[in-house]
């Protein structure tokens, strides 16, 4: 097959892919091009895993719903996959874990999410690197089949470590379990030669939370407060004619060159307690690589409500987590790859160490709240670091979206406007998303409200948007239209009053008709200038100004 990208290097963008994860390995991504995989697929055990929104009755978005439907139901479309891995070139083994699996769990939803599993795992094992490794997340009712057929694709010997994740406390008594309060994390390298950066494996000791062992060991405590311990300078070789010296009236053979120790003495490293006892070396607690760290996380809490990197994705990752493992199984420049991006956690985390990176998401909606995340995290210069690949490029494309899936295509424009989809699908008055633009330094916002339509317009849509925008006390609205709007459409917009900016009064059409051929080719709606959507994404660098709050 002709892969028609290779992954990104240190002359070319990163990569942020709306589509099939699976397709888009197959076509773009080259064998061993790699470094680090992170994965946290959604599972059929919670249903509302990967949704980022939710309806106005409470049930899951329909878009995403038709994104991850086939990974919930047994049936044609699975049977096709399975049947495609059977009949590949796959090794033996997988084929026969998954048909092991079949005959286990029989022909229902689980089997059906670990066949879309296995043929994306296959593919994953194909990109990576030979030094490369894959951490795979995951909740206990699953762990125990993927970790199955991993061994079987990645082969037993290069299983690393099941990592036990502390996600919260346990919250209630259960009546006939334990509470659940953990995810699972499969790590596996593709060879025994894969990365593991030793250094980064180590948590720093915090002083005031140190247990009864280290208090022990570093029990002394100099005039600054610093905790340290006494060692030997004694060299445990004999046979070291050159280090065989006195010193502080005491002769051994030492670990130091006698310039050396006598600079160190200077320094106040060197402590001799009593006349005729033998010197010692003062080591700091704080100059230690720390405590080394366990397969089992409770160090990283999830993020709460009012987390400042927030933003609203059920089931997001905190950054720190993701940047510990990154750091474990990579180095700068390497390649970073979560083929199930999510809110762009991952990517974010990469991008902040230093890593190339690919994100691949089968919703506009997650690609458009990942870019508004880098945007916000790092300013709107990031956007010459990454390209935005399987979006529409042309009206020809936006059909087909518009044809393939409503919903998306509807999400899709609204990210073209910098606007934000509804956190519920509304259905009436034509709501689709909303833009915000500021209007005071404090960070009090006014909405612009926008409505998509890509089928058959008329002035009626109009004046339902003109009400909408009223009876809502928005300051304006935004028409978005696939095809071109009749003159009877442009006549009720023109009709719809104006909307003074508070911040400079300036003047603008209080609703305005704007098609996707027009904003594909740089016009955008004349409105004031935006704040980013997904609001909680800090910018990590920059002056206090540019931090604006989005209210």
């Amino acid at each position: 097959m002709t892969r028609t990208n290779v992954s990104p290097t240190a002359t070319q963008p990163n990569q942020l892919f709306y589509g099939d994860n699976l397709e888009v390995m197959r076509q773009r991504i080259p064998s061993n091009a790699i470094d680090l995989i992170y994965l946290d697929p959604p599972f059929n055990s919670n249903r509302s895993y990967n949704v980022l929104f939710k309806e106005k009755s409470g049930d899951e978005s329909p878009a995403q719903i038709e994104a991850f439907g086939d990974t919930w139901i047994w049936g044609y479309a699975t049977e096709v996959l399975f049947n495609e891995i059977s009949e590949s070139s796959a090794p033996i083994a997988v084929k026969d874990a998954l048909e092991a699996v079949r005959k286990l769990v029989g022909e229902n939803d689980v089997l059906a999410y670990l066949t879309m599993m296995t043929a994306r795992l296959i593919e994953l094992h194909r990109v990576l690197k030979p030094t490369g490794s894959l951490f795979l997340h995951c909740d206990p009712t699953a762990s125990h089949y993927l970790k199955i057929l991993l061994d079987a694709i990645f082969g037993p010997t290069n299983f690393r470590n099941e990592i036990i994740w502390q996600r919260t406390q346990a919250k209630a008594l259960m009546s006939r379990r334990l509470p659940s309060n953990h995810d699972v994390i499969l790590a596996y390298g593709k060879t025994e030669d894969a990365l593991w950066n030793e250094e980064s494996l180590f948590l720093p000791y915090e002083v005031h939370e140190l247990d009864e062992k280290t208090l022990s060991k570093y029990s002394q405590v100099d005039e600054r407060g610093r905790r340290y311990q006494l060692t030997s300078l004694i060299n445990p070789n004999p046979d070291r004619p050159n280090l065989t010296y006195e010193f502080l009236g005491v002769t051994r053979v030492w670990r130091w060159t006698k310039d050396r120790m006598e600079k160190a003495y200077d320094d106040g490293l060197v402590v001799q307690t009593a006349p005729g006892r033998v010197p010692r070396m003062k080591r700091y607690l704080d100059e230690q690589r720390g405590k080394p760290l366990g397969d089992v996380w409770a160090d990283i809490p999830p993020l709460n409500a009012r987390a400042a990197e927030r933003l609203g994705y059920p089931t997001q990752k905190p950054v720190a987590l993701l940047s510990r493992i990154i750091e474990c199984a990579s180095n700068p420049g390497d390649v970073v790859l979560d083929p199930f991006a999510g809110c762009g956690t991952t990517v974010d985390a990469a991008q902040n160490l230093g890593r190339r990176w690919i994100g691949i998401d089968i919703t506009t909606l997650a690609v458009d709240l990942i870019d508004a995340r880098l945007r916000h995290t790092y300013g709107e210069s990031i956007r010459e670091k990454y390209v935005i690949l399987g979006i529409p490029q042309d009206v020809s494309a936006a059909q087909r979206l518009f044809q393939q899936s409503p919903f998306e295509f509807e999400r899709w424009c609204v990210m073209l406007v910098d606007g934000q989809p509804n956190e519920k699908q509304v259905g009436d008055k034509g709501v689709d998303g909303v833009i915000r633009i500021p209007v005071d330094a404090r960070g009090a916002s006014q909405r612009i409200i926008v409505s998509v339509k890509g089928g058959s317009t008329g002035p009626s849509h109009i004046r339902e948007l003109i009400g909408t925008v009223e009876s809502s006390k928005a300051a304006m609205g935004v028409f978005i239209c696939l095809k071109e709007p009749t003159r009877a459409m442009q006549e009720a917009a023109n009709h719809s009053g104006i909307y003074r900016y508070p911040v400079n009064g300036k003047e603008y059409p209080k609703v305005q008709i704007v098609t996707v051929q027009q904003i594909l080719q740089g016009r955008k709606p004349n409105i004031p200038t935006t704040l980013l959507p997904y609001f909680q994404a800090r910018r990590r660098y920059g002056t206090d100004a540019e931090q604006l709050s989005l209210g």
